[in-house]
């Protein structure tokens, strides 16, 4: 049986590799560099990534590449040959197979996808416009315990965090099944520049844990409350839409106010086991009580 401090030094390790990996997509990346950064020797260091992380380099290097091009293809006005470059792909054949096997529809689809959170979700009918109404419920949420670790920067990259946040707390033990994964946003991304936006990659821990975290996990908790909760079923990289439809058609309507906890989300699959389409997304707006 492997220790559980041989398990925390492994993730440690391979925790440094993701970190990398995220910073460097468009370097090389060379598996023998990674495994000096992991202080693995290079002829067992790709079974040991495969085995704590569930997929090989490869798999994980295309996986941030196409979702960061999917974050070009909503936020930025780079044409797709560029995109395709960027994503590491020879040709805009290629990076087309590729994205819209990933993503479910062509990269220039995507982008082409109404995304205005007022004239996406209106229809008009003769001289009125109808808002399609938001499935909204009021929820009271019990405290949640989380250990994750802190982000900064653009929310769009946050899945690189979340992905050393499951190494540390798979190496401490603390992924049962009961886990759930929550990301918790302090800052308005229409009012704070990309790089300074804050956000935690968490998961909750066990029912009637005590002990210490490892090092590199930070306990944070979220206090029990009222929340408005909408479920978003797409990609992460519409989860901006989902945001302000809430906050533009729903709020100023429902009577609520929001309060100064931070904006949640909950992540309802696994999005390595998931197509992009059908990811399912709580969204989570505090409110007063």
């Amino acid at each position: 049986m492997q220790r559980p401090s041989t398990g925390l030094d492994y993730a440690q390790r391979i925790a440094r590799v993701v970190d990398h990996i995220a910073r460097h997509l468009d370097a090389p990346l060379d598996v023998a560099r990674l495994a000096e950064i992991a202080c693995f020797s290079p002829f067992h260091f790709h079974r040991i990534y495969r085995t704590q992380t569930g997929e090989t380099i490869a798999q994980t290097v295309r996986r941030y590449r196409l979702h960061r091009a999917a974050a070009d293809l909503v936020g930025e006005a780079l044409p797709v040959p560029r995109i395709a470059r960027r994503a590491g792909y020879a040709s805009t054949e290629a990076f087309t197979r590729a994205f819209a096997a990933h993503y479910g529809t062509p990269p220039a689809a995507f982008r082409a996808l109404p995304r205005d959170p007022v004239l996406c979700y209106q229809t008009q009918q003769g001289d009125e416009t109808i808002m399609e109404n938001l499935q909204v419920r009021i929820e009271d949420m019990d405290t949640l315990r989380l250990a994750g670790i802190p982000h900064k920067g653009p929310y769009i990259e946050i899945g690189s965090t979340f992905e050393k946040t499951f190494a540390f707390a798979g190496g401490a033990g603390l992924l049962g099944p009961s886990m759930r994964m929550i990301g918790l946003y302090y800052d308005d991304p229409n009012s704070v520049p990309a790089r300074d936006m804050r956000s935690f990659a968490a998961v909750t821990l066990p029912d009637g844990f005590a002990g210490d975290l490892p090092a590199g996990l930070e306990l944070r908790e979220m206090p029990a409350g009222r929340y408005a909760v909408t479920l978003h079923k797409g990609p992460y990289a519409d989860l901006h839409v989902t945001w302000d439809r809430l906050f533009s058609a729903w709020l100023p309507q429902s009577g609520e106010e929001p309060d100064d906890r931070p904006t949640m989300e909950e992540y309802l699959n696994n999005p390595r086991e998931t197509a992009q389409a059908d990811l399912l997304t709580a969204v989570c707006l505090p409110l007063k009580g």
